[in-house]
């Protein structure tokens, strides 16, 4: 397989866009159709169709390696406790194996579990049977009227707004430190001030949103790294609930009933890009400490998926760099992040203290770009190689008008090289993609009074 634009630095790079293509095209005179189809809360179930060689022919292997990387796709993007394989029953049944206790995607099924509260399982059914799409889309967002509080809940500080009629008449940050906090009344008492402090410069609370890292459903949190802390017995007794506690007990103290609408902290992110373009279907992409990701749909909604890119394999080399905590090869997390940067150092000749902290490496980095090196250089048009065919991967999943890119690793003029080569990709490899796909870095001051406008605005007032 040969790329038209090669990663600069890491040559056994194999994006998982061509691999779709080269799928299809050594498939089209004689393969079968697949469809895969993940089933999360209320039935609601997304589906992905495609090919693969016929079964029992010699590459049952070759199969299984290819949906194998569409299903951990399909899991991670949209999210779900149920997968169904509808046309292929040998692949089926190894990908039923991989996702057993202690299988080969033991922590894939066992955070699916945590997320939906469901015991997870895999169907294989005959062409016949095979899943449609089922969504649920939520129009939410995008309501300016009255007294509002935007909340943004940060892994090192916290952000709050109050805004009136659409305009940030207050904002504050406060540096806190959630993720070394095993007490969870450290997080409440946090957040609970911060929406206090805001509800102090306005007449009144309409209306509370909240921005914050993790996977919410019905505005509990499910899973977040704010939380990495504290116990498990702990967060189901009291983080779960957290933000609809606080918005009871500012009830309580402010004597009427305030309704709270709790997103994913990227999904309030590609919110802000389209109330910003005045447009739809936006994906963001935040590259800081790991990847993060939102959307908002062609209709303008949020579709309720998890969008938790960091864990979407981008390459297909089994060669490629492991994420530790999922223990997955390939993936975002290794690429979009601060250790995307950091593990392309020595391949562009740059020594990094390993006494340094990640955030520190990456700074390092960052000077040498500041100063006009080469080599960090290198590492910036990599990291937008890797972009630029992961963009092309997702079109796949999601349809891409605006994509926006955010976070530390694109700060300074190597996010601008980073943007630039992964257009470049865009146009040279898929240039139907590059004519309705466009790029954007925000700036910083609208991204910061954008995410909080955003945040407040998420609920609707009845």
């Amino acid at each position: 397989m040969k790329l038209k634009l090669a990663a600069k630095l890491d040559p056994q790079f194999i994006p998982m866009a061509l691999v779709i293509r080269d799928m299809k095209a050594k498939t089209a005179g004689d393969g079968i159709d697949i469809v895969i189809g993940v089933v999360r809360s209320k039935g609601q179930t997304t589906t992905y169709k495609t090919r693969i060689f016929p079964e029992g022919t010699g590459r049952d292997q070759e199969n299984f390696d290819f949906v194998e990387r569409i299903v951990k796709t399909l899991l991670w993007v949209a999210g779900g406790f149920k997968v169904i394989i509808a046309g292929a029953p040998v692949v089926g049944k190894r990908i039923a194996e991989a996702y057993t206790d202690k299988g080969y995607r033991d922590f894939d099924l066992h955070f699916m579990e945590r997320v939906y509260e469901t015991k997870f399982e895999v169907e294989v059914v005959d062409l016949a049977h095979a899943p449609v799409d089922c969504g649920a889309a939520e129009a939410i967002g995008r309501h300016l009227d009255g007294c509002r509080i935007g909340f943004d809940a940060g892994g090192s500080d916290r952000k709050v707004s109050a805004v009136v009629n659409g305009e940030a008449v207050y904002s504050e940050e406060v540096v806190w430190f959630p993720k070394l906090q095993s007490d969870p009344q450290y997080h409440f008492d946090g957040i609970y001030q911060a929406m206090k402090t805001a509800a102090d410069h306005m007449p009144r609370v309409d209306a509370i949103g909240v921005s914050s890292a993790g996977v919410y459903i019905d505005n509990r949190i499910m899973v977040a790294s704010l939380f990495l802390k504290v116990s498990d017995g702990d967060f189901d007794k009291y983080v779960k609930n957290m933000y609809l506690d606080v918005a009871k007990k500012l009830s309580k103290d402010l004597g009427y009933d305030i309704p709270i609408e709790v997103a994913n902290d990227g999904d309030v992110t590609a919110l802000a890009g389209a109330m910003d373009y005045d447009d739809n279907s936006v994906l963001g992409i935040a590259m800081g400490t790991s990847e993060a990701g939102g959307y908002v749909d062609p209709q303008g909604n949020i579709t309720g998926w998890l969008n938790e890119l960091a864990f979407v394999p981008v390459d297909y080399c089994k060669d490629a760099m492991v994420d530790e905590w999922s223990g997955d090869y390939g993936c975002g997390v290794k690429y979009f992040s601060q250790d995307g940067a950091i593990k392309l150092a020595p391949a562009a000749g740059i020594e990094l203290d390993e006494k340094l902290s990640p955030a520190e490496k990456l700074k390092v980095i960052q000077g040498l770009m500041k100063d006009g090196d080469p080599r960090a250089a290198a590492i910036y048009e990599t990291i937008g190689t890797y972009f630029g065919y992961a963009l092309a991967y997702y079109a796949e999943f999601y349809e891409i008008k605006h994509a926006l890119i955010m976070g530390r690793v694109t700060s300074g003029e190597g996010g601008v090289i980073l943007l630039n080569r992964a257009q470049e990709v865009l146009d040279t490899e898929f240039p139907e993609l590059a004519k309705t796909m466009q790029l954007h870095i925000p700036d910083e001051s609208s991204r910061r009074v954008g995410q909080s406008v955003a945040a407040a605005s998420l609920p609707k007032i009845k």
